[in-house]
């Protein structure tokens, strides 16, 4: 198989801008907060959604408790991507 005219052999790996990568830490960094306050205030419940009346966590609990785990391990995997994107810039002028 024949390269087209423009390609290259070893292309020249991946790098974000500055905007985007404060963009994603700053993501990354809301994530937690947010997350973190909903697990707080989905353990604190009183209104009988989270918690039976015996105080067993219901579905409800387990399916929120899973969606805000997930939410926070993508939210810390793109802060992770902004912040690394930050490090590969430091240095460089003008990016």
């Amino acid at each position: 198989m024949s390269q087209s005219p423009g390609a290259r052999s070893s292309p020249r790996p991946l790098s974000l801008s500055r905007r985007v990568s404060w963009f994603l830490l700053a993501f990354g960094i809301w994530s937690w907060f947010v997350w973190i306050t909903f697990v707080k205030n989905l353990w604190k419940d009183s209104s009988g959604l989270a918690f039976d009346d015996s105080g067993d966590p219901t579905g409800y609990f387990w399916v929120h408790l899973l969606l805000a785990s997930v939410s926070f391990l993508l939210g810390t995997a793109i802060g992770a991507i902004g912040f690394r994107g930050l490090r590969a810039l430091r240095g460089r002028p003008g990016e």
